[in-house]
């Protein structure tokens, strides 16, 4: 791994609070570009190479944000490098029902081990353009389900003649069935 990354990881790993990195705290100046792309199925890349280490790529996620400019940045207290995402930065594996509050609420599994719950915070939206669902999450970022959690999620849904609702707490989503 070259040096740029390396040193992201040792500051990171250094001062990192693991459960919610304090994004909104840190703005360095840009440091500029670096050769990560995240492709259109969550892959990560360096240089061309896909990054191997699940570690590294959760790491990388958890300091991930998207800015008012519309670019994706790594962002730590003391650098900011640019990055390219092809689509949308994470992937939903898995939609599951859970409990919170005595509300059935829904909750999305993301290939970073990580779960959201879907709420107005943290809404679903029907993308379009690839015919699935998205879910955004924090710092400006969304996740685009998988074509198995959209299966799921759609199993999940409660179909009328033309749309399919889901609920989630206080959070309603109508998804055209046409």
């Amino acid at each position: 791994m070259n040096d740029v990354l390396d040193s992201l990881e040792g500051q990171i790993t250094k001062t990192r609070d693991y459960e919610s990195p304090p994004l909104h705290l840190w703005h360095p100046p840009l440091s500029g570009d670096i050769a990560i792309r995240i492709a259109s199925d969550g892959t990560w890349f360096h240089e061309g190479s896909v990054i191997k280490r699940d570690a590294l790529v959760r790491l990388f996620a958890s300091i991930l944000r998207r800015e008012d400019d519309g670019d994706y940045y790594l962002v730590s207290p003391y650098e900011k490098w640019r990055i390219q995402v092809e689509s949308h930065p994470l992937v939903v594996t898995d939609f599951d029902w859970s409990e919170e509050d005595g509300q059935r609420v829904l909750v999305a599994s993301l290939n970073t081990d990580t779960h959201w719950t879907v709420s107005t915070e943290h809404p679903l939206h029907f993308d379009e353009t690839v015919g699935a669902v998205t879910i955004s999450i924090s710092h400006g970022l969304t996740a685009l389900s998988n074509r198995a959690a959209w299966y799921r999620l759609i199993e999940m849904a409660d179909v009328q003649e033309d749309y399919a609702l889901l609920r989630s707490g206080d959070f309603e989503l109508r998804i055209p069935t046409q």
